[in-house]
């Protein structure tokens, strides 16, 4: 009997072995999913205005990048946003993006150039529409913005595609009832807090950090676009059906939004590039932006919304097919 005890050590300690291995090899797995070489070479990343999240979003992204390809090279490429964003890619001035869903479809059913060439690789988190006036404003709905000096974004941004389109359900016509100016988030909140302008809109995730400083002065408060108006944005066309009806959550701005909610439109952002694009390289790029999620969340708050179960919804455009393979390799 004392004879058997040693062999059934060793047993265990081959089971444990074996164990250990299947371990490591599932952590290789998560890590080099493809399980060879990275790829490399250099990709070009359209991302933002300096102060908005998209700019924010790539800076961390390169980075958790550089960690899984580190002969990827990533340039980081300024915008006005959405609409620029997708034009870049799909013209080969950019290799990926990212913009909302409805500057996409606006794009595609505009007929733009190299349309049929783009392709989704992940949903990534919601834009949340803001209109901020100051705390000591006489504005307290949309309809008192007739007359007023209002920003609506940047040329070719999405936050001008979204605010034209407000203003317009509204019964505001852009043009002529408004004294429209086009400042985006990194000049907005100073204009504002300076007097220049009396509202401003912004489409972000939340919170985004260039309205953080100035939400903890309290030198702003947000007017509520009721769900009403959602219904008006639908009848406008195709495009327009991207656009939900939410509230901005408390947790959001919480020394502007003393623990109410405020009634706002959100609409879904893509990480998008084109049907040429190397699908190896995709299928990496996927990858890591799926598994950076915590860790890109920690400084982007809504990177925590990347999900697995619902990154592949990527309408109105189909996967790349280098994005399809990965969501087949890790499906359960």
């Amino acid at each position: 009997m004392s004879k058997l005890f040693p062999r059934i050590g060793r047993r265990r300690a081959l089971s444990v072995a074996v164990a250990g291995v299947v371990v490591i090899g599932l952590l290789a797995w998560w890590l080099l999913p493809l399980g060879e070489k990275p790829p490399g070479g250099t990709i070009v990343f359209s991302t933002g205005t300096p102060k908005g999240v998209y700019q924010e979003y790539g800076e961390r992204l390169r980075t958790e990048l550089a960690k899984d390809m580190p002969g990827l090279k990533v340039k980081l490429l300024n915008s006005a946003g959405s609409q620029e964003n997708v034009r870049r890619v799909a013209t080969g001035k950019a290799d990926f993006t990212i913009a909302a869903a409805d500057a996409v479809q606006t794009y595609e059913l505009g007929h733009g150039s190299g349309a049929g060439k783009l392709r989704g690789v992940a949903r990534l988190y919601d834009d949340y529409v803001h209109l901020v006036v100051r705390s000591d404003s006489d504005i307290h709905d949309i309809d008192d913005l007739r007359h007023k000096r209002v920003a609506t974004g940047l040329p070719n941004s999405g936050v001008k595609l979204i605010a034209d389109r407000v203003l317009r359900a509204a019964g505001i016509d852009p043009r002529t009832d408004i004294t429209a100016a086009s400042d985006g988030i990194d000049t907005g909140p100073d204009r504002l807090e300076q007097g220049g302008i009396d509202a401003f809109f912004w489409s972000g995730g939340l919170p985004t950090k260039g309205l953080v400083t100035l939400a903890k002065k309290g030198a702003f408060r947000f007017i509520p676009i009721d769900a009403d108006l959602v219904t008006e944005l639908h009848a406008q066309g195709e495009e327009t059906r991207y656009y939900r009806a939410t509230n901005m959550p408390e947790s959001a701005y919480p020394d502007v939004q003393h623990g109410v909610e405020v009634p706002t439109i959100a609409v879904s952002n893509l990480l998008m590039t084109r049907a040429d694009m190397d699908p190896r390289l995709t299928e990496w790029v996927t990858h890591t932006v799926i598994k950076s999620r915590d860790g890109i969340g920690a400084h982007v708050h809504s990177a925590q919304l990347v999900d697995l179960r619902t990154a592949i919804y990527t309408d109105p455009l189909p996967l790349q097919e280098g994005a399809r393979r990965y969501y087949r390799s890790v499906k359960p």
